[in-house]
C-alpha cells in the first residue's frame, strides 16, 4: 500500500545550553576541582540556569575531568561535586558527561577540543546544533561547539579578550543567551 499522500513527521529537535564546568558553574581555584570543600557554587549561577531552564532549554554540562587520569581522584569524588552542585541549584542539569583522559596519559575523543560529549548529548536529547549554546571559560571548550555547529560565549578571564561574544561570567551569557544584551560579531 502506497502512503503517498501521508506526511511523516520529523522528532522534534530540542535546545541545549552546554556548559563548562570549572570557571564557568564553579570557582576556578587554579588545580583540578574535586574536594567537596574547594567545590564553590559561582554566584548568579543558580539564578541563571533558573532562567534559561524557563526559556525551554536543557542543560548539559560538558567537562574534562584530566585529574582521574592522573590518579589526583576518582569519579565518584567528581560525582560527589556534581551532586553538590545540583543540591546547590535544584537538580537543574539535565546530563553530565566528562571526559577522564588527559592526552600524557591516554588518548581520547571526549576531552574537549573534540566535540564527542556534544555528539553523543546531540543524539540523547535530539538537539538542534543551531538552536544550542557552549558556555566556556576556554577557547578548546568553544572549538568543540563549533565542531558541532554550536555557538559559543565566553566567560571568565582566562582567555579575555579571545573570542567574541566574551560574558565575564554565566549571569551575563544568559543575557546574551536570551537576548536581553546585543553583543558585536
Amino acid at each position: 500500500m502506497n502512503n503517498s499522500n501521508s506526511t511523516t513527521e520529523l522528532p522534534k529537535r530540542n535546545k541545549a545550553i552546554f556548559l563548562d564546568r570549572d570557571g564557568v558553574l564553579n570557582e576556578e581555584i587554579g588545580d583540578y576541582v574535586w574536594r567537596l570543600e574547594d567545590f564553590t557554587v559561582l554566584a548568579g549561577v543558580p539564578e541563571s540556569l533558573v532562567r534559561l531552564k524557563a526559556a525551554g532549554y536543557y542543560l548539559i554540562v560538558v567537562t574534562n575531568q584530566a585529574g582521574i587520569a592522573k590518579g589526583l581522584f576518582t569519579p565518584a569524588e567528581m560525582h560527589a561535586c556534581h551532586d553538590k552542585l545540583q543540591q546547590a541549584i535544584g537538580n537543574l542539569i539535565d546530563a553530565f558527561y566528562f571526559a577522564p583522559s588527559h592526552p600524557s596519559v591516554s588518548e581520547s575523543l571526549s576531552r574537549k577540543p573534540a566535540p564527542l560529549m556534544l555528539e553523543k548529548a546531540i543524539a540523547r536529547f535530539h538537539l538542534d546544533p543551531t538552536q544550542c549554546w557552549i558556555v566556556g571559560d576556554r577557547l578548546r571548550d568553544l572549538e568543540a561547539g563549533a565542531r558541532v555547529g554550536v555557538r559559543g560565549i565566553l566567560v571568565g578571564h582566562s582567555e579575555v579578550g579571545a573570542y567574541q561574544p566574551y560574558a565575564a561570567n554565566l549571569a551575563a551569557a544568559t543575557d546574551i543567551i536570551l537576548g536581553q544584551v546585543q553583543y558585536l560579531c
